[in-house]
């Protein structure tokens, strides 16, 4: 038996050559492999995709741009209960370790050998090597390199930098990295808030953000939060009281449905084209702050003003049927999942809900929301979709199971059946003195239509632009005393060369000789013409572009006069503002300020005074005008808005074009101008009883009620050179023998001074302007 010894010797001798073999060969792969790891030292400063953020004026986060959705978050300021819940599931023994932790790889064998329990064998150094350097793909060599650049991170950092990186950089679904943009996306609060069952709730996203989703999975992330919770009173983490606490708290999860973020879409939108044209690509990666002029209070009001003004006017509209028809399986589950598909084809716009059709009767309707949540529409409800209900009502109109409809929530409680508007709207509101954009929502929904009607849509202004013709009108010796003939006027055509032309007043009737501040007051088609006239088309034109209307845009014709140009709803609000601050051009402006993502400030804009702005008009025409609008704010065809603000300090005028396409106001109180307009997108009548006074004044007396809560009343300083006679306002050159007193009367125009410009126009140069004015 002497070759035993022998032969155990041998395989011993064998074995350990063999490992000095693998040793050895592991030595030299690891020599070969060290100098091509990626270097690692720019983690110690590290700089990740940071988004794009806009804010409004107090902070309110507006939007973000970018793929990642991240906040830098320094470690000193994550919450220890954030780290705990981490290092609880994915690596407890952090930092007693050097990067990898061989108890941990043992504990993770022995639990796939059905063992023990375990958390897993990645560090979290482990991770940040993957996350920040190399594939998801699962190869013996990217294992290696995994390992290697673990000892590297190691060596070139803290733990405290490692764990920061590892915070900041982790993927946890919803477009969010790190766990502070985490907590937004799933909480909509910062990480310093966060609580011990919403912590643990964030740390179970690691290891499959998909499938831990609270949104999606709220059932899987449930379980996976339980057992983090577990795992953090094992550890001494939390304490027993906290733990059951934790597990007992009900998580008010944030989805599309309960975002408290502020609707400003388009300003989201304008600031972002603004910046990329400044920054490039750049904007999206290196944690830009915009912050805004825009009040958040103010755009939501404006936001719910305009979006309840176009569903007032959607209830008034032939109901257009179902939007899709879906079969009805028998089968519960099946019935469950063919809702489901179809609501996620056919989302929530805001407070317009979808929902499918289970029960239909005239009487009552039966729905399901996405959500599972089954209502019932009854009564009132049902007046909308009347004609959907009906026996005879027509397949694709017919409202019976299966059918996607909308609804909305009534003030008191009930469901109301409505469909998704066709018409679109624009609102806008700035501060007159400096231009600064306050609110401003470019349609019903920026889901829905991208278009920024505020900014974009070139309208026709209609009667709203008459104070524009008004005020040239001044400066040519009128004054709000004029009388003004409101006759008929008939173009032959001998005189347009082409087609007779007979304007007409909205509500087709003439009231004779009257004031022209009667005439604004009214909104006269008539007296505005012979105003025009008086002006001279030409004139009237050059006027407009002192309020920042484009001359190739509002064409030297008569039609002018009845606002037959195009404008926006922004350069409408512009133009009014110059009546609100006494003359001076304010032009419109959005961004106040950005900063980089550590605060320091790159640009920031503050609007001169006032005073320093140009002087697009008199001080005097302004303030004149700006009394003859309060008149129709309070007894013109705007007296609804000083009936329902009751407050004296409001100004401006109401809008509808001709077969009634566009419906405007345009106002202002001296601290806000405002502008709301309503049409379709392809320009179309709104309803032979739809104007602007119907349609769009209501949307800017919700908005100023909210506007101008607290602000107390505000006059109009009386500016050098008027005075006030027989209780009407005068320029003081016009109070005696100056000026131009009546227009139009018995066919010929007449004064009894000689103002300049005051003279009316010879007849054959009338003629020629009214042949301009049909001359292509």
């Amino acid at each position: 038996m002497h070759w035993l010894p022998r032969s155990i010797l041998w395989l011993f001798g064998l074995a350990v050559a063999g490992v000095l073999g693998v040793a050895l060969a592991v030595a030299v792969a690891l020599a070969m492999a060290y100098p091509n790891l990626p270097d690692v030292s720019e983690l110690a400063d590290y700089r990740p995709k940071l988004p794009l953020r806009v804010y409004s004026s107090e902070g309110a986060l507006l939007g973000e741009f970018g793929e990642e959705r991240r906040t830098l978050t320094p470690i000193q300021e994550i919450p220890k209960v954030m780290t705990n819940a981490v290092l609880a599931i994915e690596d407890t023994r952090f930092f007693e370790h050097g990067g990898v932790d061989y108890k941990g790889m043992l504990r993770a064998a022995l639990a796939n050998l059905g063992k023990v329990k375990s958390q897993g064998a990645s560090t979290i150094t482990m991770q940040v090597a993957r996350n920040v350097y190399l594939s998801s793909e699962k190869t013996f060599t990217r294992k290696i390199y995994e390992i290697l650049l673990t000892f590297k991170l190691e060596h070139l950092l803290t733990k405290n930098q490692i764990l920061e990186i590892y915070m900041n950089q982790i993927y946890l679904g919803n477009r969010a990295y790190g766990f502070a943009a985490a907590s937004e996306a799933y909480f909509g609060k910062p990480l310093k808030d966060i609580t011990v069952a919403e912590a643990a709730m964030l740390a179970g996203l690691p290891k499959a953000p998909s499938a831990y989703n609270p949104i999606s999975n709220p059932k899987r992330a449930k379980i996976r939060q339980q057992y983090i919770i577990d795992r953090m009173e094992e550890n001494g983490f939390i304490t027993a009281d906290q733990a059951k606490e934790a597990r007992e708290e009900q998580l008010k999860i944030r989805t599309a449905s309960n975002s408290t973020r502020i609707h400003a879409e388009y300003v989201a939108e304008m600031a972002r084209q603004l910046i990329f044209a400044q920054y490039g690509s750049e904007a999206y990666t290196r944690g830009l702050n915009v912050y805004t002029t825009l009040n958040a209070g103010e755009q939501e009001a404006a936001y719910k003003a305009l979006r309840e003004g176009i569903m007032n006017y959607e209830r008034r509209q032939k109901y257009r049927g179902p939007e899709k028809f879906i079969a009805m399986p028998g089968n519960a589950q099946e019935l469950e999942d063919a809702i489901d598909d179809a609501l996620a084809n056919h989302p929530d716009n805001g407070d317009v809900i979808a929902a499918v059709v289970l029960e239909a009767g005239p009487r009552k309707i039966v729905a399901a929301r996405a959500d599972g949540e089954h209502f019932e529409i009854t009564g009132d409800g049902l007046k909308p979709v009347e004609s959907g209900l009906s026996p005879k009502a027509p397949p694709n109109i017919k409202i019976r199971p299966g059918a996607v409809i909308r609804a909305v929530k009534t003030p008191k409680g009930s469901w109301e059946a409505t469909q998704l508007p066709e018409v679109e709207g624009a609102f806008v509101a700035v501060v007159p003195q400096t231009g600064a954009i306050r609110a401003l929502v470019g349609g019903f929904d920026f889901e829905k239509n991208k278009f920024n009607h505020v900014t974009q849509a070139w309208r026709q202004p209609g009667s709203s632009f008459k104070p524009v013709i008004y005020s040239a009108a001044l400066e040519k010796g009128f004054s709000p005393a004029t009388m003004i003939n409101d006759a008929p006027i008939f173009f032959g055509s001998s005189v347009t060369g082409g087609q007779p032309w007979e304007p007409k007043n909205y509500d087709g009737r003439y009231d004779g000789p009257m004031t022209m501040r009667t005439g604004l007051n009214k909104s006269k088609n008539m007296i505005s013409i012979r105003l025009l006239q008086a002006v001279g088309p030409k004139q009237g034109q050059e006027w407009a572009t002192r309020f920042g209307f484009e001359a190739a845009k509002q064409p030297a014709y008569l039609t002018l006069a009845l606002g037959a140009g195009s404008v926006t709803p922004l350069q409408m609000a512009a133009a009014y503002s110059v009546f609100a601050n006494g003359g001076h051009r304010a032009n419109p402006w959005l961004i106040a300020k950005v900063t980089d993502h550590k605060g320091r400030v790159l640009s920031e804009f503050t609007p001169p005074p006032v005073t320093d702005l140009p002087q697009a008009i008199p001080a005097r025409n302004a303030f004149v005008m700006s009394t003859m609008l309060n008149d129709v704010a309070r007894v013109g065809t705007a007296a609804r808005a000083q009936a329902t603000l009751k407050r004296p300090d409001l100004y401006g005028k109401t809008g509808t074009t001709n077969d009634s396409v566009d419906a405007w106001f345009s106002g202002f109180q001296p601290t806000m101008a405002a502008v709301s307009w309503i049409g379709y997108d392809t320009p179309r009548n709104l309803g032979s009883r739809e104007t602007g006074g119907g349609l769009s004044l209501p949307i800017w007396i919700s908005f100023m009620q909210h506007a101008l809560k607290g602000v107390p009343v505000a006059e109009m300083p009386v500016p050098p050179g008027v005075v006030n006679m027989g209780g009407d306002w005068y320029y003081e050159e016009n109070v005696r023998g100056g000026g131009v007193s009546n227009l139009g009367m018995d066919g010929s125009d007449s004064n009894t001074g000689s103002a300049a410009g005051s003279t009316p126009a010879p007849a054959t140069e009338e003629r020629s302007r009214i042949l301009d004015l049909f001359r292509n």
